[in-house]
């Protein structure tokens, strides 16, 4: 394949030994990862990817306080409404994308969101940051757990953006989802993450768990978060 004169191919480093044997000898444990000329750009990181690959686009990282705070309210709010529909069993249904149970799916919606404030204090949202998360959020298992940890976040986060002075929310921390960003910018993109997620979560219950969702979140809510078309 190539991307503007770009020549590159695609590993499945679950099913390629090779390609998994490459990233080993570069001290690499995470992916994704884009190697050109030698380079290995980890994780999504537009900063880098778009010049490297020679692309013509522009990703706007960047939105106000006022918008993402309210769009957190939101999205929140609307990700515990979706984890009260759900019962005990549906908590261990497997889900069709990845290899995790709708209580780590949800749990991971809520969590992510609770990461990316944390960096303004760590400086940092990384793979390993991500696996201390799913060791600390492991006890969170029944309906009214996830609920009761989802509200904390949500009113954490918006106390975060009542308070949070410019130059804790411009500060720069590196990122597996955008590389060298501010505190803001990975807010604006582990939003647009979760609300990815949080649509699968809708289709999984309706399409797999015969689940009727009531009071998703609305148009006004999703409106300029900015997201796949695709849900899987």
């Amino acid at each position: 394949m190539s991307s503007n004169g770009v020549e590159f191919q695609n590993h499945n480093i679950a099913v390629d030994e090779a390609a998994r044997d490459e990233l080993k000898s570069r001290g690499i444990s995470s992916a994704p990862v884009t190697i050109i000329d030698g380079e290995a750009i980890i994780g999504y990181y537009p900063k880098k990817l778009i010049p490297a690959l020679n692309l013509d686009v522009t990703i706007e990282l960047g939105s106000s306080v006022g918008w993402v705070a309210d769009k957190y309210e939101r999205i929140m709010a609307a990700a515990v409404r979706c984890v009260r529909q759900l019962s005990e069993e549906n908590l261990e249904v497997p889900v069709s994308w990845r290899p995790q149970t709708m209580r780590q799916h949800m749990l991971h919606v809520l969590s992510f969101p609770e990461l990316a404030y944390l960096s303004h204090k760590t400086g940092s949202m990384s793979i390993d940051d991500m696996r201390a998360n799913g060791e600390r959020i492991k006890g969170i298992s029944t309906v009214a757990d996830i609920i009761e940890y989802g509200e904390k976040v949500r009113e954490v986060i918006s106390d975060f953006f009542k308070t949070a002075e410019s130059s804790v929310l411009d500060r720069v921390v590196l990122a597996h989802y955008g590389g060298e960003v501010t505190v803001l910018e990975l807010m604006n993109i582990i939003l647009r993450h979760s609300t990815h997620h949080l649509n699968q979560s809708y289709w999984f219950m309706e399409e797999t768990l015969g689940i009727v969702v009531t009071d998703k979140a609305t148009e006004e809510d999703l409106e300029g978060i900015a997201t796949p078309t695709e849900l899987i």
